[in-house]
């Protein structure tokens, strides 16, 4: 149902993540394209885009796909 959808995703780690999602199995081990990454960091808050990602399902805490709002 989410596939093709924005998802925002909080990592484990200080990141949280917006991505279109293209697919998932059962392990919530993710692939994510059009990817912004927010990271906090001791000098401030850190943005880097990625064409696409893969995201192991062991590190999420999160995921939502309404509110995006970071």
């Amino acid at each position: 149902k989410c596939i093709g959808s924005r998802i925002h995703i909080v990592m484990k780690s200080d990141k949280e993540i917006v991505g279109t999602l293209l697919g998932f199995d059962d392990f919530v081990n993710m692939v994510l394209e059009d990817v912004t990454e927010f990271e906090i960091t001791p000098e401030g808050r850190r943005i880097t885009k990625l064409d696409q990602i893969l995201l192991n399902g062991n590190n999420i805490t999160m995921v939502s796909h309404r509110g995006l709002r970071v």
